[in-house]
């Protein structure tokens, strides 16, 4: 195993103390690395004006919280995908999946097995060089086998991708490197195998 990959997983499982949602991390687009009450729901609906709404207002309705959400397109033009992570400690995901699933304009629901799954996400960091020595912050980027997508003289953006575990390593260790702010897309995943998710 190449040694970015052992340090990616040994430090996931070190950083498991302090963040409780942290496992170790199980190689980029792999299983999503996650707390094991985190559910991820892949939800193929009509591609219309309003769905999105419709959706998150049977979140709000229900009292329901969104850990993310991230709407793309599919291979089909009039459809969908939205993939939203949800926290089953606190909300019971079978009553979501059946709220959504009564929803006009939804087609189908699916919870996704996290071993039969391939996830990923993205992520944005601006990092300010002027303090933290350059190449400490390129070896971080290195390890997380991220890229420099933007450099000023003071300051550098960093495009990451991998499971959520991985990214949150990476923010970890950016924020003592010079983060100044960062975005993430949210999870995006599909079923493994030849079967539509």
């Amino acid at each position: 195993m190449p040694s970015h990959r052992r340090y990616r997983r040994s430090f996931a499982r070190r950083s498991s103390g302090n963040r409780s949602r942290l496992t170790p991390a199980l190689g980029r687009g792999g299983v999503c690395s996650r707390a094991v009450n985190q559910h991820t729901l892949s939800v193929l609906v009509e591609n219309k004006p309003g769905v999105l709404s419709r959706v998150a207002g049977m979140f709000t309705r229900r009292g329901y919280n969104i850990d993310s959400l991230a709407v793309s397109p599919t291979e089909r033009d009039d459809r969908s995908r939205m993939t939203i992570t949800v926290d089953a400690s606190r909300f019971p995901v079978e009553q979501i999946t059946k709220q959504l699933d009564k929803l006009i304009n939804v087609i189908k629901v699916r919870d996704l097995d996290p071993e039969n799954m391939v996830a990923s996400e993205l992520g944005l960091f601006k990092v300010s060089t002027s303090e933290c020595p350059r190449a400490e912050v390129l070896a971080i980027v290195d390890i997380f086998e991220g890229k420099i997508v933007d450099v000023t003289r003071d300051s550098l953006i960093i495009q990451a991708t991998g499971t959520t575990a991985e990214l949150e390593n990476l923010e970890e260790l950016l924020r003592h490197n010079g983060l100044v702010e960062m975005v993430r897309t949210g999870v995006v995943a599909l079923g493994r195998g030849n079967s539509t998710t």
